[in-house]
């Protein structure tokens, strides 16, 4: 079903959102309290930067909260500096998300999205599907289920990203999910489409390898899961990105 963009401008801010998926978003949509009082918050996760699983009328979504990380965090915690509409991270994400499904890359396809201003600064809100019976890569790999076959697949999808420009902002193991049916590649804050190049697509990829090192992939050995997994996925990522 092909992308249908409204936007909804409020008092303080507005209101994107795909009217293919439903014909109307209310603010509330992006209040986890609202959904909890209709009974349809699933589950919630990390206080107010957090994540909320709902049931909403356009399906079961997951509903997130903008929230800076690292030392800036302590400073501006949810608070974005305001430069227009177009150059929210909600607007943003949203938007390559619907580039992303266009092009028939598997991602979580997005539903609506907000921002508030508050003079200066801005909140945002994102709301996408939520893909069913999926576990992170990172979770594969604490319980044994990550291999070289699995390995490949991630390096497969890697690569039909970077085959098509896109950019992932954060390529760790946690943004990985795997299905009995499919890889997918989420949450793309702050990433965006740009021209397919040896630099920035290396770079990528090594920040999945730190993230995987990081996770305990390497704790029988550097040589282990040189052998083992970063060869199977780089090797399937090479064949792909040039298929």
């Amino acid at each position: 079903m092909a992308m249908q963009e409204r936007i909804r401008e409020g008092a303080a801010g507005a209101i994107l959102f795909d009217a293919a998926v439903s014909p109307q978003v209310e603010d509330d949509w992006f209040e986890p309290e609202a959904w909890r009082e209709r009974g349809a918050l699933r589950q919630q996760s990390g206080g107010r930067g957090g994540v909320a699983i709902i049931d909403t009328p356009a399906g079961v979504c997951v509903l997130r909260h903008y929230r800076r990380g690292g030392m800036v965090a302590k400073l501006m915690g949810d608070h974005y500096l305001w430069s227009g509409a177009d150059h929210t991270r909600s607007f943003a994400e949203f938007r390559l998300l619907a580039l992303i499904a266009s092009l028939g890359l598997p991602s979580a396809p997005p539903v609506a999205c907000r921002y508030v201003r508050q003079g200066l600064f801005y909140t945002a809100d994102l709301i996408t599907r939520r893909i069913a019976n999926a576990q992170t890569l990172a979770e594969c790999l604490a319980s044994g289920q990550l291999d070289g076959e699995m390995a490949e697949l991630v390096g497969a999808l890697v690569a039909r990203f970077h085959r098509a420009g896109i950019w992932h902002a954060d390529l760790n193991a946690h943004n990985v999910l795997v299905t009995n049916d499919e890889l997918y590649l989420i949450d793309f804050d702050r990433g965006r489409q740009r021209d397919p190049a040896d630099g920035w697509q290396q770079a990528n990829l090594l920040r999945l390898r730190r993230s995987l090192v990081k996770l305990g992939a390497a704790a029988q050995g550097e040589a282990a899961f040189e052998e083992s997994l970063w060869k199977p996925l780089v090797y399937r990522y090479e064949r792909t990105l040039r298929a």
